[in-house]
C-alpha cells in the first residue's frame, strides 16, 4: 500500500465535490485553511454547482475528479462533502493517473467508496474532515491539526481514554490494515470488486441517521458475508442522529457487541471518528497497531 508523498510548501490542492452540493462560503473557508498551510488551493470547475441533491451532473462531477486524479501537479484532493453520488462515478473513473502519481484524497461518509476503490489500487488515503468541518471549526481544531500532520508525513498515534461503553470493549492487540468507513456505504460495496477484505485487517465503522434495526441488519449482512471471520480487529466509531428502539432486543451498541460475541478479535466502541466534531483522521489501507486495554485504546499508524 503506497502512501502518497508528504505535502510540501506551495503544493497544489484541489477542493472538489464528487457527491452532494455545498455552499460556496464553506469551500472558500476550507481553501483559506489550506492556504494558511502554505499550499495553493484551487476550487474545481464544478465544485459549487447545484443539481438538485448533487453538486453537478454525473459528467461534471466525473470531470473534476478525473482531472484531479490525472494531474501530476495536484498533491491533495479535499472532498468538500459526502452526501450521495460517488457511486455514480466509480465505474467510470480511470485510476491509471493516480496510480502513476499517488496523491492524498481526504474525506469520509460517501467518500468511503473512493477510499475502497483507492485501496484496490494500492493507494492509501485519509478518512477525515471535509470542507464543512474546516469551515465550522477552523485551522486549530484538533481533527484538522491531526489531518495536517498526516499530510506533512508525521506518524499518527492516538491514546484514547475509554468511556462508559468500556464494558462492551474486548481487550487485545492486533496489527493489520485499516479498512471500512461509513457502515451503510461500505455494505453497499459487498459483492463488488471494490470490497476487498484484508485478511487480519482492522475494520472500522460509523454512521449517521440509521435506525438501530437497520444497523443490526447491516452488521448481520457483514457477518453472513463471512467478514468477521477474516478480520483481526473492529473499531466502532460514532453512531449519531438516531433514537434507541425499545422494541429491539438491545441497544444499538449492545446489538453490535452481541453479533460479534463469538469472535475473539480486539474490539472497541466510541472511537472518535464519524459525523462528529471529534472526527479523528485515519489512514485508510495503512498498517495499524490497535491495542484495547482496560483504561485506554492505542491506535498507531
Amino acid at each position: 500500500m503506497k502512501r502518497p508523498p508528504s505535502l510540501q510548501f506551495n503544493d497544489r490542492a484541489v477542493i472538489l465535490s464528487p457527491a452532494g452540493k455545498i455552499d460556496g462560503y464553506v469551500v472558500q473557508d476550507a481553501a483559506a485553511v489550506l492556504d494558511s498551510w502554505g499550499l495553493r488551493p484551487e476550487i474545481s470547475e464544478n465544485a459549487l454547482r447545484d443539481a438538485g441533491r448533487f453538486s453537478g451532473s454525473i459528467a461534471q462531477r466525473l470531470f473534476d475528479l478525473q482531472k484531479a486524479f490525472d494531474d501530476p501537479e495536484v498533491k491533495l484532493i479535499l472532498c468538500s462533502r459526502g452526501g450521495y453520488g460517488v457511486v455514480h462515478l466509480l465505474g467510470k473513473l480511470n485510476f491509471s493517473g493516480i496510480r502513476r502519481n499517488p496523491k492524498w484524497v481526504v474525506g469520509y461518509s460517501d467518500i468511503t467508496l473512493l477510499h475502497a476503490a483507492l485501496q484496490t489500487c494500492g493507494i492509501a488515503s485519509i478518512h477525515g474532515p471535509m470542507a464543512q468541518h474546516f469551515s465550522d471549526e477552523g485551522a486549530e481544531d484538533i481533527a484538522i491539526r491531526y489531518t495536517k500532520s498526516i499530510l506533512a508525513g508525521q506518524p499518527l498515534e492516538y491514546r484514547i481514554p475509554v468511556d462508559d461503553s468500556s464494558f462492551l470493549n474486548r481487550k487485545g492487540e492486533v496489527e493489520g490494515r485499516v479498512f471500512g468507513g461509513n457502515l451503510s456505504v461500505f455494505c453497499s460495496l459487498l459483492g463488488t470488486k471494490y470490497a476487498r477484505i484484508p485478511r487480519g485487517g482492522v475494520l472500522f465503522i460509523e454512521d449517521i441517521g440509521e435506525m438501530p434495526y437497520r444497523v443490526d441488519r447491516m452488521i448481520y449482512q457483514l457477518k453472513l458475508a463471512g467478514l468477521f471471520r477474516k478480520i483481526g480487529g473492529l473499531i466502532v466509531g460514532q453512531f449519531t442522529g438516531y433514537e434507541e428502539d425499545r422494541q429491539m432486543y438491545a441497544s444499538l451498541k449492545e446489538s453490535i457487541r452481541e453479533a460479534v460475541d463469538e469472535y475473539d478479535f480486539p474490539l472497541c466502541f466510541n472511537f472518535p471518528v464519524g459525523h462528529v466534531k471529534l472526527n479523528f483522521p485515519l489512514i485508510m489501507g495503512a498498517t495499524t497497531a490497535l491495542r484495547v486495554e482496560e483504561e485506554f485504546i492505542s491506535f498507531i499508524q
